[in-house]
């Protein structure tokens, strides 16, 4: 028999036999990639090679959410757990990361909106100017509420510093750094934001006749 479809019924065909398999799919295996634990959330950040706003605002969305779920079962945690202690100082140390990370993230958004120089020849662009500062000081100032979670959850895990957990050694040198002050991101955030500040006071400056 010979085939009279044209392609564009051919496209259709095909379009519903897909449609038909999705629906077929069973419903346990789509539940299967539910995300629910914030070990799972965490998974999902990642680095980016370039730091590009949308993806600084993803990984800012997946590490909130890793704040706010529940933890997984011991058995699934990120690092070996043998008893209660190490689940407690786990929790601790997973916390204060997380909350290290957002810091990270959102100096890097501030960073895009930032004005490192009011320069004269920008005057014509100085209410844009101001609106990129005043985003860039409110990411600041997030970290800064950010910084202070995150020196709550470093001191209970410092408190149970005696007890090691191997597979996490780079946050239990984030908690040593943050205790011992080598590491202090309030100290960048306050930099930060006094430069805000001064440049924003610049721009302000500027009329039609100093440019």
């Amino acid at each position: 028999m010979e085939n009279t479809l044209r392609p564009a019924d051919k496209r259709d065909v095909k379009r519903a036999l897909l449609a038909l398999l999705l629906l077929c799919v069973p419903l346990l295996t789509l539940s299967a990639w539910r995300i629910m634990y914030a070990e799972q959330y965490y998974k999902l950040y990642h680095e980016h090679l370039y730091h590009y706003p949308d993806d600084t605002l993803e990984d800012i969305s997946y590490l909130e959410s890793a704040l706010k779920a529940d933890f997984a079962n011991p058995l699934y945690a990120l690092a070996p757990i043998k008893d209660t202690t190490e689940w407690e100082r786990y929790r601790d140390l997973f916390s204060m990361h997380v909350n290290l990370k957002l810091i990270y993230c959102f100096l890097t958004i501030g960073s895009k909106y930032d004005k490192m120089t009011a320069f004269f020849f920008n005057y014509p662009w100085k209410r844009q100017n101001l609106e990129s500062l005043d985003k860039a000081e409110q990411a600041y100032k997030t970290a800064s509420g950010y910084w202070q979670k995150a020196k709550e959850w470093s001191a209970k895990a410092w408190a149970m510093r005696d007890t090691h957990l191997d597979h996490i050694e780079e946050w239990e040198t984030e908690n040593f750094r943050v205790e011992t002050g080598d590491l202090d991101y309030q100290a960048i955030i306050d930099a930060q934001l006094a430069r805000v500040a001064k440049v924003r006071a610049d721009f302000q400056k500027m009329d039609k006749n100093t440019y």
